[in-house]
């Protein structure tokens, strides 16, 4: 069985037309030509991929399937012309990374200006989002590298390279009423209003499972961010507590912020970069994942000084 990439494309945008003159003009061909095009695809998998609907038409259940199919096949194929294009040309050639919102953050651009200076030739594709998404559009091939936290390690699916242990801790600005105390307790975390991520993120779902595991209600959350690495701004000029990553405290040094101690609550968690198990990694992927394991552990341990 043998198939025509370009047929298969033209068969996308006669799917998504549902109108063979249509998706004839988009493509900028005849429609006899566009009707060639289907008629071999539908040769090769023994099946009419299309049937009249009113005046366009509409996909087959064999077509339906073809259509779900489509996208991976092409994308395989792209992988497969990327992987010739990077060998011919070096460490020139496009890395897509996935960055987490929980990441190194600032220390991946330090890292992707060090492979630019090494491949100037490179070009460096950056997708933020949640780790979830990153991880799947990983397994999709949509991503080369996904930098944050790391899947588990039954994920079959991915190679995980560990780069270092993050760790969460509550934290506020250095001149916050709670630095007056004695010592702090849980409770007493509770008396004031707080700054965190969305419901939905890993942290803040912890961090709400360690107050009720102690029989405590929630933290009263008077700002709410989709945005990790905005957590320490926000409390740099308010009096809320916040559960930020410790590296992130060092890091805003001019704000003065301080973790709360004792460290009541501490979510330790692995940072890395994940790549697809069975995937392939151009040279200047491999090159950026080698600057990650070499660079980001002392990035991340000189900030905490």
């Amino acid at each position: 069985m043998e198939l025509n990439l370009r047929d298969l494309r033209y068969f996308e945008i006669a799917a998504q037309a549902e109108h063979l003159g249509r998706a004839a003009e988009a493509i900028a061909r005849s429609q006899p030509a566009l009707t060639k095009a289907i008629r071999r695809l539908e040769q090769t998998v023994g099946s009419p991929l299309f049937e009249k609907s009113g005046r366009g038409v509409r996909l087959t259940p064999v077509g339906q399937v073809l259509l779900r199919e489509a996208g991976q096949l092409r994308v395989s194929a792209d992988e497969a012309l990327r992987h010739v294009a990077d060998f011919s040309q070096g460490l020139a050639g496009l890395v897509r990374i996935g960055s987490g919102t929980v990441t190194v953050g600032s220390l991946l651009s330090k890292v992707c200006g060090l492979l630019l200076e090494q491949a100037p030739q490179a070009q460096v594709s950056i997708e933020l989002g949640a780790s979830f998404d990153l991880l799947e559009q990983l397994r999709q091939k949509r991503l080369d590298l996904v930098v944050g936290l790391l899947p588990p390690e039954k994920d079959g699916d991915f190679v995980r390279h560990p780069l270092a242990v993050d760790e969460v801790v509550v934290a506020a600005r250095s001149g916050h009423p709670i630095f007056k105390a004695r010592r702090v307790t849980l409770p007493m975390l509770l008396e004031h209003g707080w700054v965190l991520p969305k419901p939905e993120t890993p942290s803040r779902q912890w961090l709400d499972a360690a107050f009720s595991a102690r029989g405590l209600a929630a933290p009263r959350v008077q700002i709410e961010a989709n945005s990790v690495p905005l957590l320490p701004q926000l409390i740099a000029s308010t009096d809320l507590l916040s559960f930020v990553p410790r590296h992130a405290i060092a890091s805003e040094r001019r704000a003065r912020l301080r973790e709360v101690q004792p460290s009541l609550l501490l979510l330790r968690r692995e940072l890395g970069v994940t790549a697809r198990r069975e995937g392939y990694l151009s040279p200047v992927a491999q090159r950026l994942l080698g600057l990650l394991q070499q660079e980001v552990p002392a990035l991340l341990t000189s900030g905490a000084e």
